[in-house]
């Protein structure tokens, strides 16, 4: 089968954006390749097994490629493409050059092209992220692994707006707690949030494919079972208390996902959250704050927040 491959030159703050835009365009599958998911990897820091130098990757911004199956005539959507990436300037974000260019691309191609970007990564003091076709064997007892396989679909997971979420679980996560992923992609925050010591986790995306690819990862994580994953909006229809909610998505996204969230949390609870560029921040605090949440803390990786937001406890007599 062959496929049209779509790239679009952007810059990091848009990568988000952007493969959102391919994806509403009826993309199958996106890959990111972004500069900044390899500043962090300096020797030491975190233990990472490898360089930033050793990996073929971007030394500046950002291209967000996605893969077209045959019965999408792609020259007709292109140009909507375009004009969309160009608006995301209007919600204060950089799309650089916004170039779109593409290609026709076979399955083997398509297939095997970006392994060569994939290599195993620790992403925290306890959590180290490995590709599935690579042995690792792991350098310090608390080291916990997390095996992925990003295929069609989805990233690294080593993307910051991932590595606050990361960061935020291992942070909150003391044992037996229930979780619910929002917007789940390959399933790395609800594998994460199981190797960490989480009770029950249940996983949603509203897209399939990714419904799909969060089902084999979780499998290549045995240790990480049980894990209910379903395609659903959001939280709609979703009616239940949890102790945690996690949720790496579009800030524009996790406005509405607000209100769902507060319903949805035990007195206490937390509301940890990601995807949020710079410019947006200030309008994800506020409302959090409107809707009933106390924001305990900020994540920072660059340009990029995670906020962890508590649901207050009722007032003692």
């Amino acid at each position: 089968m062959e496929w049209t491959q779509v790239t679009v030159i952007t810059e990091s703050e848009a990568v988000e954006a952007v493969s959102y835009i391919l994806d509403d365009s009826g993309a199958t599958g996106v890959k990111i390749e972004d500069s900044k998911d390899f500043h962090h990897l300096k020797a030491g820091k975190f233990g990472e097994i490898v360089a930033a130098d050793s990996i073929p990757h971007l030394k500046t911004g950002a291209q967000v490629t996605a893969y077209f199956p045959q019965d999408v005539f792609v020259p007709e959507i292109l140009p909507t493409i375009k004009q969309r990436v160009e608006q995301l300037r209007e919600f204060g974000l950089n799309p650089g050059s916004g170039q779109v260019v593409s290609a026709a691309v076979d399955d083997e191609d398509w297939a095997t092209a970006w392994k060569k970007y994939y290599k195993p990564v620790r992403i925290t003091h306890d959590l180290t992220v490995v590709p599935e076709w690579i042995d690792y064997e792991v350098e310090q007892p608390n080291e916990k692994l997390i095996h992925l396989d990003p295929g069609m679909a989805f990233g690294t997971g080593t993307h910051p707006t991932t590595t606050l979420m990361l960061q935020a679980l291992e942070m909150e996560i003391r044992g037996g707690e229930s979780v619910i992923d929002v917007g789940t992609g390959s399933g790395v925050l609800s594998i994460a949030a199981r190797l960490l010591g989480a009770g029950e986790v249940q996983a949603y995306d509203l897209d399939q494919v990714a419904v799909d690819s969060a089902l084999e990862n979780i499998k290549l994580n045995p240790d990480a079972a049980p894990i209910t994953i379903g395609a659903n909006s959001l939280l709609d229809g979703i009616h239940t208390q949890v102790d945690l909610i996690v949720a790496n998505i579009l800030a524009e996204i996790i406005v509405p996902l607000v209100p769902q969230a507060f319903e949805n949390l035990k007195p206490g609870g937390k509301f940890l959250t990601s995807g949020i560029i710079a410019d947006k921040f200030d309008l994800i605090k506020t409302t959090l704050i409107e809707n009933g949440f106390e924001v305990r803390e900020t994540l920072r990786i660059k340009d990029w927040y995670g906020i962890i937001a508590v649901k207050p406890l009722p007032d003692e007599d």
